[in-house]
């Protein structure tokens, strides 16, 4: 027959095994959310990266020398100095 210290030893082990269980469930399910995280993150830097080249290719494009020239021209009349009129100035 089994004495009162074997009881409740076993009703020890018992309890340490059910919380070990619940711990092990708790930690898959976290690992999992955190997981779910982790894709959600890299999905949204691939699409940063997807926008920061867009915007940089704009930002070329806008900042092109044929456009400012040609904007420079259009819109304030503006033109390339004749070579005598330009001026050298020494720097020492």
């Amino acid at each position: 027959m089994a004495s009162q210290g074997d009881i409740n030893m076993t009703t020890i082990l018992l309890m340490l095994v059910v919380v070990s269980a619940l711990s092990v469930v708790y930690v898959k399910y976290d690992a999992r959310l955190k997981f779910n995280q982790l894709q959600a993150e890299l999905r949204e830097q691939d699409r940063l990266g997807v926008e920061w080249s867009r915007l940089q290719l704009e930002q070329n494009t806008w900042a092109s020398n044929n456009r400012i020239e040609k904007l420079a021209r259009t819109t304030l009349n503006l033109r390339a100095p004749v070579p005598e009129k330009v001026v050298y100035v020494k720097v020492k």
